[in-house]
């Protein structure tokens, strides 16, 4: 059975000053295992530092509370298009997590629904994802757990007048469909699913399919990763002529359609670990309109590692015209200690302009602390990104991003921790520039 299920969950924060990091999903204690979450323990010295002064400000939208949401959110927010925000939590409700609705209450704050709790049994449990929208206005995600042979599955909530009903599209079998999907879903125009597990296939986790037919789900394999010492457990994106692109441990990969219904994949790149390295693929990589590719690697390895200068980094994968791809480091974390913030687990969002974002789960502006909100300003002409902090989180505002961030038309951030808040179980949250 997965070693790192839910009886690797830590205890909730007893108060707000016992800033130690929260291992609550499956995939932070996988973190743990390689090493990448060894920072000192944060004293109560955080809560009375004085944060560095800054231009941006952060809202807490929501405080997930004692007792109800126990095991915060993990992944990042998906948004319906009239501003409602949807995401889950690992915990709460019956104790196996939720899928939630953020709405406006119309006097300037927010009101919280949970849509569906998760018993853990059939219908899945503790999911660690992020929610997608089709066309229709139907929810889909994963859970790490439960499911039939309790390696997770896959779910639909539909919505019926003012309620939502859960249908599991799929239920993880463990062998080579795969076990314990960590991340979210990708959909195409004709509403097939992508996604990846963390387990399975032929030891490394897989990428799969699940595609509508005749009133049911066909699942598919499409795509084993070579075992290594951890899976697949970042999401997927997708280009306009359906190529998926995806990372395993140390590995970037691509998967074209051979349009006969089969998929060809590539490894595009792969990544040198070390001392000097110490990285592994944990964000879900994205595309600009270039084609080009972007996505952050985390600490892992010794403690030596993590302490050394291989903090994480964002890097930049560019297609050349013989088929090969070039990279490039764009920023490395921890140059200067927990400076600028450490460990970028969630994935990446790109403005027009050509910055990036995204959150570190560790760190400050100042030194140690629990996580960023962040920019790469790009360069003009050809120079570097530079890094800009734009939150320091304190824990009473939030702790431990962990997901990846919605970017508004005004330049809003939106996302959630997994950790802090009013009752340490989390937040959404708002960055204003």
């Amino acid at each position: 059975m997965h070693s790192a299920g839910r009886s690797r969950r830590t205890k909730r924060w007893s108060n707000i000053s016992d800033l130690v990091p929260r291992l609550a999903s499956t995939k932070l204690a996988a973190a743990v295992a390689r090493g990448a979450l060894t920072l000192a323990v944060l004293s109560a010295l955080l809560l009375i530092a004085v944060r560095p002064a800054q231009a941006q400000t952060e809202t807490v939208l929501y405080n997930f509370t004692t007792g109800f949401q126990e095991g915060g959110p993990q992944a990042g927010l998906t948004t319906d298009g009239a501003g409602n925000f949807y995401g889950t939590t690992f915990g709460g409700g019956l104790g196996w997590g939720t899928v939630f609705e953020l709405s406006r209450n119309g006097s300037g704050g927010w009101n919280q629904t949970v849509l569906y709790t998760f018993t853990g049994g059939a219908d899945g449990g503790a999911p660690v994802s992020s929610v997608i929208f089709d066309s229709a206005g139907n929810l889909y995600g994963t859970t790490e757990l439960g499911g039939g042979y309790q390696f997770g599955v896959v779910f639909e909530l539909s919505p019926v007048g003012t309620s939502w009903t859960e249908t599991v599209l799929h239920s993880f079998a463990g062998g080579a469909d795969g076990a314990f999907p960590l991340n979210g879903l990708i959909i195409d125009p004709a509403g097939n699913l992508f996604g990846t597990t963390y387990y399975g296939g032929v030891g490394g986790g897989t990428v799969f399919e699940l595609s509508p037919s005749g009133g049911g789900w066909t699942e598919q394999t499409i795509y084993s990763a070579v075992p290594s010492n951890y899976g697949t457990s970042a999401g997927l994106t997708m280009d306009a002529a359906r190529n998926i692109f995806g990372v395993s441990y140390s590995t970037i990969f691509e998967l074209s359609p051979t349009g006969t219904g089969g998929w060809n994949p590539t490894v595009i790149h792969t990544f040198v670990r070390g001392p000097k390295a110490g990285n592994v693929m944990d964000g879900t990589p994205v595309l600009d309109k270039a084609g080009n590719l972007y996505g952050t690697t985390s600490p892992s390895g010794a403690i030596r590692d993590y302490y050394g200068p291989a903090f994480g980094t964002v890097y930049e994968l560019s297609p050349k015209k013989n088929g090969k791809w070039t990279k490039k480091i764009l920023h490395t974390f921890g140059q200067g200690g927990a400076l600028g913030g450490i460990a970028p687990y969630g994935g990446l969002v790109l403005d027009t302009a050509g910055n990036i974002y995204g959150t570190t789960l560790d760190g400050s502006e100042a030194g140690p602390g629990p996580g960023t909100v962040f920019e790469l300003v790009a360069p003009v002409g050809k120079g570097s990104y530079t890094e800009k902090v734009l939150w320091s989180f304190n824990g009473i505002d939030g702790a431990q991003p962990n997901g990846s961030l919605i970017l508004d038309s005004a330049g809003n951030l939106y996302g959630t921790t997994a950790g802090g808040g009013s009752s340490g179980n989390g937040v959404v949250f708002q960055v204003t520039p």
